[in-house]
């Protein structure tokens, strides 16, 4: 059975971006995938607001995780419900990637966490409600992911923030990322299409999605298959949160501490395999944060004068 590959780009069009992930989405086609690729700055994506109305209305039961903001954010959704794998590529703006793929991060947030989603899903069930009054059931789906960043700096460090922010597209969803690439020293070319290195390393990235697509067993299909393995066993992201008064290192995507040495003049890094069980892009750390979030309101928190405290700040140096 054919599986439905989507690429989305955030790149200008026909740039080096968007050469990169067709390239990979035809390496898909040919082995025998359906393919999509979106542009987004083709799309008018509105700004979240942060109004959180997409999970108080599923905590509610009032809603299904929408969003209240009409514009074209469906199109992004309904091709991330029926795909099978995504190839997200950014071009790297100051260190990380671009406003419009915080904007769509955002979008997707918390509203489409799975966990969130599969809570809400099966109490519903449970209370006789009807399927199409609850979250979208292909949120369940498992799904594959690829993550691109492209960068013109003639150094890797310049692109340091790039792929752990991107891991903000799959987090919630928990598409399982089985490859990532980082393209520096594109200004170096007029254009990617005169870097045969680099579309050699786009073509295996669709390669490496079409044989995960392909496999028949759970950890055939979300095993790694990039070529750079990272300082974290979970992510393979180079970043990691060291602190003062800590006697650990920390994963920032993952969000799990592990221990560092040094061994033969290099540093070393482990994570137990307890604590790489509880990354927030696997199901047991994402069901820590959505839970803490769900029982939020059990807390000293709530100030029962907060409108009237409100009133000093409300047209304070307000034009």
């Amino acid at each position: 059975m054919n599986k439905k590959v989507v690429g989305i780009s955030f790149g200008r069009k026909m740039g080096n971006t968007d050469v990169m992930i067709k390239t990979a989405l035809m390496e898909c086609e040919k082995a025998g995938n359906e393919v999509q690729f979106i542009r987004v700055d083709d799309l008018d994506i509105k700004t979240c607001t942060g109004c959180i109305a997409c999970v108080e209305g599923m905590i509610s039961g009032r809603g299904k995780g929408e969003c209240h903001l009409k514009d074209d954010f469906y199109i992004i959704d309904e091709a991330l419900m029926e795909c099978d794998a995504v190839i997200v590529g950014s071009p790297t703006y100051v260190l990380s990637p671009t406003g419009r793929f915080k904007t769509v991060c955002d979008r997707i947030g918390p509203s489409h966490d799975v966990t969130f989603r599969k809570a809400i899903f099966d109490e519903g069930l449970m209370a006789g409600k009807a399927v199409d009054t609850l979250p979208d059931e292909r949120s369940f789906k498992p799904r594959v992911g690829a993550l691109l960043s492209v960068g013109g700096a003639m150094t890797r460090n310049w692109l340091s923030f790039m792929l752990p922010t991107m891991y903000e597209f799959t987090m919630s969803m928990g598409i399982d990322v089985v490859d990532m690439h980082e393209y520096f020293g594109a200004m170096a070319y007029e254009h990617v299409l005169g870097n045969e290195k680099e579309m050699l390393r786009a073509k295996l990235m669709g390669q490496n999605i079409a044989k995960a697509l392909a496999a028949e067993i759970e950890e055939e299909r979300t095993k790694w298959r990039g070529k750079e393995e990272g300082v974290c066993p979970v992510c393979h992201c180079d970043m990691l949160t060291v602190s003062k008064d800590r006697t650990y290192v920390e994963c920032p995507v993952c969000g799990i501490p592990g221990e560092v040495e040094v061994v033969d003049g290099k540093i070393k890094t482990t994570f137990s395999k307890e604590e790489q069980k509880r990354s927030r892009l696997h199901w047991d750390g994402k069901l820590e944060h959505s839970t803490e979030i769900k029982t939020r309101a059990a807390g000293p928190g709530q100030i029962p004068n907060l409108k009237e405290l409100k009133k000093a700040y409300q047209n304070y140096l307000n034009s």
